[in-house]
């Protein structure tokens, strides 16, 4: 495999056996991005010019740079990188330079990467297509008229196609997940509240949104660990009253894992692509050992909880709403026949929920978050998808709650897919994103493992062991 699609921590090694020097390994992926971004334009934001000055430093420094020894890495637009501003796709940003580093960003510095740049995002973070008016679309590698997910959709994009070795992302809505299964890359969507969120949000903002949280987006499930570990922790503040002392797994191989399984759900149908993917997996596992249940669910009502994640979603992104947009909003929810609970209807109510309404759903949520921890004593993980379907096209009209995807030959609303990202992500448990397949047309297929609250090395674990015994990563054909 050419060295731009190496894992991480395959660079690193390089990096550090002086094998590879940093200044080489900056100049590989600078050529690339000068190839291939104009298509995909998945890296918008570029600081090679300082980026060079730092791996001169680092190929002096050799094995005193720090543990990522240079490695060559970005970042998603929304994290704060000094002296670039930080827009999430908003032009009133556009002049306004972050004047520090985001949390996770300082710490990547600090363990020796070199952060080159920023990849892109949709507008406010909002979508699984990434498009702005600042810095304009970006489109999948493994297919130009497909969408490489969102909101951290330049993050697969950028990786996928071998533009750079490691990426930092976020998610709320399967903003880490989506991009990871779109794109063919492993992503890990962190248990909440264990990554600082320091430094990811709009200038002036520093209340920590309910959901979201951030992690790492990579070629191997090896650099989620690694990246994990980096991001990983307390900001300044809560490191004075805690530290982070998550239980590391003890399984070495695929026997002995206990693996509940879900491929679909009548909330959210998944495309029989998809299901197929998951089922050989399941039986894959089995082959090898492993315990494997396709009827164990948590004691709830899953379609409840998709109700109540819409409802405490939308409740946290509302405090990005302009006045206006609450206004029409208002202005809407009056209008509501009671009785709809299409996801538009739920939008509308959530957006404007009175406060003790958003206490009743924390309220559910945190009985199903227990109810979890009890399925968690019994099985090790969850095996879902991230996604109803592969890749769909971009660009597709109207507001996002009036598209439509095809799943099985029947149409369904794209924001039916978020039902798949709110299972583990409302009730504060790690997913980690890891490519299985490929579809009959060519596109990436993945699976969702899903752990206990605070099982985030568990889950990463079984994805590396997926990746080592059933698939790793394929660069798409056109940029390997």
């Amino acid at each position: 495999m050419d060295t731009a699609f190496w894992s991480a921590t395959k660079l690193i090694r390089a990096l550090k056996a002086k094998k590879l020097g940093a200044v080489e390994l900056l100049d590989l992926y600078a050529e690339r991005i000068a190839k291939h971004d104009q298509a995909i334009n998945a890296l918008p934001v570029l600081d090679l010019e300082a980026a060079r000055k730092r791996a001169k430093a680092f190929d002096r420094k050799g094995a005193k740079s720090g543990p990522l020894a240079g490695l060559p890495m970005t970042v998603k637009e929304s994290f704060d990188l000094a002296g670039h501003p930080t827009t999430w796709g908003l032009a009133e940003y556009c002049n306004t330079p972050a004047a520090g580093n985001a949390a996770a960003v300082q710490r990547f510095l600090d363990a020796g990467a070199n952060v080159f740049g920023k990849s892109n995002v949709p507008t406010l973070l909002a979508d699984w297509e990434t498009v702005n008016p600042v810095y304009g679309k970006t489109v999948n590698p493994w297919n130009h008229e497909r969408t490489p997910g969102g909101s951290s959709g330049g993050a697969g994009a950028a990786l996928a196609a071998g533009l750079t070795g490691l990426e930092a992302g976020s998610d709320i809505g399967g903003s880490i997940r989506n991009p990871a299964h779109f794109c063919g890359v492993y992503g890990h969507k962190s248990t909440y509240g264990v990554c600082s969120m320091a430094g990811h949000t709009l200038p002036g903002v520093v209340h920590p949104a309910d959901i979201s949280v951030i992690g790492p987006l990579a070629r191997s499930a090896e650099d989620l660990e690694l990246a994990f570990s980096i991001m990983a922790g307390p900001d300044t503040i809560d490191g004075a009253g805690w530290k982070l002392a998550l239980p590391k797994p003890e399984k070495k191989t695929l026997r002995g894992w206990r693996v509940a399984v879900l491929e679909s759900h009548p909330t959210a149908e998944t495309d029989d692509t998809v299901r197929h993917s998951i089922r050989r997996l399941a039986q894959f596992l089995a082959s090898k050992g492993a315990k494997v249940s396709e009827q164990a669910l948590p004691d709830f009502d899953l379609g409840e909880a998709h109700r109540v994640f819409i409802q405490l979603l939308r409740g946290a992104t509302s405090g990005r709403q302009t006045q206006e947009f609450f206004d029409r909003m208002v202005a809407a929810k009056a209008k509501l026949d009671p009785k709809d609970m299409g996801y538009y209807a739920q939008m509308v109510r959530a957006n404007t929920q009175p406060h003790k309404d958003w206490l009743v759903a924390s309220n559910r949520r945190h009985q199903m978050r227990l109810a979890w921890a009890e399925f968690f004593k019994d099985w090790d993980v969850l095996l879902c998808p991230n996604a109803a379907t592969a890749a769909f096209p971009h660009s597709m009209p109207g507001e996002r709650w009036e598209r439509m995807i095809s799943v099985n030959g029947k149409p369904q609303p794209v924001t039916t897919q978020m039902w798949w990202a709110g299972i583990a992500g409302m009730c504060y448990l790690p997913g980690t994103a890891a490519p299985i397949g490929l579809s009959p047309e060519g596109l990436p297929l993945s699976v969702q493992v899903v752990g206990p609250q605070y099982g985030d090395l568990t889950t990463i674990r079984f994805a590396q062991l997926v990746e080592r015994e059933y698939y790793a990563f394929t660069p798409p054909p056109a940029y390997a």
